[in-house]
């Protein structure tokens, strides 16, 4: 973190940190853009939800990022939802604090800037993906991307059931569920319960490909 000592304990004097279980909602759509969320440690889902209409899953969040940048200058509402995928740990900043921080740390500011990009172009990047590729394809990425970006490792716990994967790539519970019994079948992956292996990654890898 590009802050000064001074700033720092400003920093800890104006965040409060709080424990989220699994499945509980940390920040709200709709709500007042009073705090930036710094998350210390877990995993979050982004996502926004109208209405009786099924989620839509932004992006999936880890450990020592912040949670609301996106509403930070846009608008004094929050855009987007949060919520607990594990047990996770935050620091709540003033938003005023954190603005001041941005407008007298030039440095602070790039990385928040790159930050903010950064996410903005995976997200573009990926939504355009999931418009050209059929559902083995969306599921493949899904899957390659736990593996490689969130657990470093072909073995792990879906932290996601299948309708949230559903909402993340954009397609049916039932579609994600033939998809993955498929690949089951063809031994590319192993499942018990949440428990995923991925046996073959190559393969997985080249239907991540030709979508």
């Amino acid at each position: 973190m590009a802050l000064s000592k001074d700033e720092l304990r400003l920093l800890g004097e104006n965040c409060s940190e709080g424990i989220f279980r699994k499945g509980e909602v940390i920040l709200s759509e709709g709500s007042l853009t009073s705090h930036i969320i710094y998350l210390q440690s877990g995993l979050v889902k982004e996502y926004i939800k109208s209405g009786d209409q099924p989620e839509c899953i932004v992006q999936i969040i880890q450990n020592r990022a912040y949670l609301g940048l996106p509403s930070l200058f846009g608008d004094r509402i929050n855009h987007y939802s949060y919520a607990a995928l594990t047990d996770v740990a935050v620091c709540f900043i003033d938003v005023a604090v954190f603005k001041q921080f941005i407008l007298d740390n030039g440095r602070f500011a790039f990385e928040i800037l790159s930050t903010v990009s950064r996410d903005s172009l995976t997200n573009y990047h990926r939504f355009i993906s999931q418009g050209q590729k059929k559902t083995y394809g969306k599921l493949a990425d899904t899957l390659l991307y736990f593996s490689k970006a969130i657990f470093r490792s072909n073995r792990f716990r879906l932290p996601l059931n299948q309708n949230e994967i559903s909402y993340l790539i954009g397609t049916s519970r039932e579609s994600v569920s033939k998809q993955l019994n498929s690949f089951i079948r063809d031994g590319i992956i192993s499942l018990r319960r949440r428990e995923i292996t991925i046996n073959e990654p190559e393969k997985l890898e080249q239907i991540s490909r030709l979508g």
